[in-house]
């Protein structure tokens, strides 16, 4: 039997933080923090559910030097691929790319350990539309949440727009001056060819899913969106599909 397994016939087997709590003479809720920072094993295999069926016979021990302590929220950069939705449950679900396969460790001086607690109540912020592509932000920090809801109209998003049609000087300074939308003024930015066919965007106050409008208001049609940048933080090194953690020193 394997200890995430649940009890059956009456086998003796008992829930781990309760096992772990009469082990270390400590409360339900510090065994329950062990186990969810990833200190416990059971029969040497790392344990991070506190409901999992434990018997007897099972040997339980706890990392050296572990703490009981809360595990910090954290922030993930998702490059999402075009087609998939950021809700959970859903057909092609963004966030059923977070997996260990997925991550990209890189060469950071301090690694963030991957823990099963991560990926519980993560909130998407400025999502991308499903068709489009790119940086997609993932967190369970209000602290995080707060700035890039607070701050939306003030940081600077970088997106490529791949188009077709044919666009002359007075419609690419329609896109830069917020005149492109028929009836909408939206705030000045910058728009600029980055190669044949690909619009580079720099958003500010304006999200990206107002672009595909912008690009028909002059003519164009949007084939392909992609996001590059929020704020500070780029999605470089990111192949489609894969994710990382927002480091602690890093700023939107």
């Amino acid at each position: 039997m394997s200890p995430t397994e649940h009890p059956k016939n009456n086998d003796n087997s008992v829930r781990l933080s309760k096992r772990l709590a009469e082990q270390l003479a400590c409360s339900r809720t510090e065994a329950e923090l062990y186990i969810e920072n990833g200190a416990v094993q059971v029969d040497g295999v790392t344990q991070e559910h506190p409901g999992a069926r434990v018997l007897p016979q099972q040997v339980v021990t706890v990392a050296e030097g572990a703490k009981a302590e809360h595990v910090p929220p954290v922030t993930i950069l998702l490059h999402k691929p075009a087609g998939y939705s950021v809700h959970a449950g859903g057909h092609r679900s963004a966030l059923d790319l977070l997996t260990p396969e997925n991550w990209h460790q890189g060469d950071t001086p301090a690694p963030i350990r991957m823990l099963q607690k991560h990926f519980q109540n993560l909130e998407c912020l400025e999502p991308i539309p499903v068709p489009a592509s790119g940086l997609t932000v993932l967190t369970q920090d209000r602290r995080i949440a707060r700035k890039l809801t607070e701050d939306a109209l003030y940081i600077e998003q970088e997106c490529i727009a791949h188009v077709q049609g044919s666009l002359d000087a007075e419609g690419l300074e329609r896109l830069c001056n917020g005149s492109s939308i028929p009836g909408k003024r939206l705030p000045r930015i910058k728009v600029s060819w980055q190669s044949d066919n690909h619009l580079r965007f720099a958003l500010k106050g304006i999200f990206p899913e107002e672009i595909d409008a912008m690009c028909r208001g002059v003519g164009l049609k949007l084939v392909g969106l992609k996001r590059l940048r929020m704020g500070r933080i780029s999605m470089a090194k990111l192949d489609e599909g894969q994710w990382r953690y927002l480091m602690p020193w890093e700023r939107f």
